[in-house]
């Protein structure tokens, strides 16, 4: 019974880790250039329902109302009705992409020079340093 502790003290010591801990923010700023992820069918979808919604009910100011009805709409829709929707958000993503690979690319002219510094690089893309052994 050395390390038993009872749920009082378990609990106590607990607390009293979180309050007086201050955590640090492992977050990397999120670059500001940075293209923003293309929204799924259902957002594309949202964005029109939303509109349509306001103009039939006008009065309604509740978000939450808004997206349920929405989300029922949507849960009822064939596949067929949900196609175009689909088409939009392929569309969106290939611009995304495109767009991303031309983010990348002028990252990595930036980040050359700060990479024979020894400076963090970028892998999301899975490019690493590999490619620059030749």
């Amino acid at each position: 019974m050395k390390g038993a502790k009872s749920k009082a003290e378990a609990k106590d010591s607990k607390l009293s880790v979180k309050k007086g801990a201050v955590k640090k923010s492992t977050k990397k700023d999120k670059d500001p250039n940075m293209p923003k992820r293309p929204p799924s069918a259902f957002f594309v979808f949202m964005e029109e329902f939303r509109e349509q919604y306001k103009e039939k009910h006008p009065g309604n100011k509740s978000v939450a109302i808004v997206a349920k009805a929405g989300g029922a709409k949507w849960k009822s829709m064939t596949e067929a009705d949900k196609a175009p929707y689909v088409a939009k958000a392929d569309k969106r993503k290939t611009d995304y992409e495109k767009n991303m690979e031309a983010y990348n690319k002028k990252l990595a002219q930036g980040t050359n020079a700060a990479e024979d510094d020894g400076s963090e690089v970028d892998e999301e893309d899975g490019s690493g340093e590999e490619e620059e052994d030749d």
